[in-house]
């Protein structure tokens, strides 16, 4: 005869296995989504397999009570494990954080003294850096935050239904003043740069489509959603910020 325990156990692996076969393809969209999005070093089959795992933690952990749908509670699970799985790999050095931060810096001070949004070119010269220099700061800050406002708002966001149970009052109040905070600071952005955020995070359009609808290159849409990341920074600042903070040691 089968120990209780151990029958437990069979019956939880069983279901694990019925859960992994019926929610694959949702693992495998969810991680090509992302990908598009990240550099070609980032291998889709790391993120499905960190996906599977959020997607078995999901199903040990569901609770209908809450009232999200599997699937909605699922997809979150899963995408949070493979964006733990891409900050735990992180490619960036860490003097490409430390230039960020510098950057961001700048463009705080320069608005803060001119009461306008700073160009490319006064931080440029605010930093030391020649026009071509501060076009890869830019590039290099995209990579270096390559879900950069997905990431702030996964880590800030307001709480849903599919996990509302795990937020203290407190952390439900921050999410909601950062959703403030960051529909303001989207709001002053100047107008290009909003448009590239709106088509890049709303519309899910990649660097290169966005480049088409503008009609420019890719590396411009770099620079500007770059430049536009590094502006919400320096105006986002006291919620602290979703990329590696760690000095450069190097």
């Amino acid at each position: 005869m089968i120990a209780p325990a151990a029958q437990y156990r069979a019956v939880q692996r069983s279901a694990s296995v019925e859960v992994v076969e019926r929610h694959a393809d949702l693992v495998r969209r969810i991680a090509h989504h992302l990908a598009a999005r990240l550099p070609a070093s980032v291998e889709v089959d790391d993120l499905v397999q960190a996906g599977m795992l959020g997607l078995i933690e999901a199903a040990r952990n569901f609770d209908s009570d809450q009232g999200a749908s599997f699937e909605t509670y699922a997809s979150i699970r899963i995408r949070g494990a493979m964006i733990d799985e891409i900050r735990k790999g992180d490619w960036t050095p860490r003097s490409v954080h430390r230039r960020s931060r510098e950057a961001a810096e700048a463009t705080r001070q320069i608005e803060q003294t001119t009461g306008r949004a700073a160009t490319s070119a006064e931080i440029a010269q605010a930093l030391g850096l020649a026009p071509e220099e501060y076009a890869r700061l830019l590039e290099d800050a995209v990579s270096g935050q390559v879900l950069s406002l997905d990431s702030h708002i996964d880590d800030h966001g307001e709480p849903n239904v599919a996990a509302g149970a795990a937020y203290s009052p407190e952390r439900r109040l921050q999410a909601t003043e950062f959703r403030h905070a960051l529909a303001a600071a989207i709001g002053q952005l100047p107008e290009r740069e909003q448009l590239v955020l709106s088509l890049y995070y709303e519309q899910e359009m990649n660097l290169r489509e966005v480049g088409a609808v503008l009609g420019v290159s890719e590396s411009r849409v770099c620079q500007i959603h770059g430049q536009a990341m590094l502006r919400l920074r320096s105006r986002l600042g006291e919620f602290g910020s979703a990329d590696n903070d760690t000095e450069d040691v190097g």
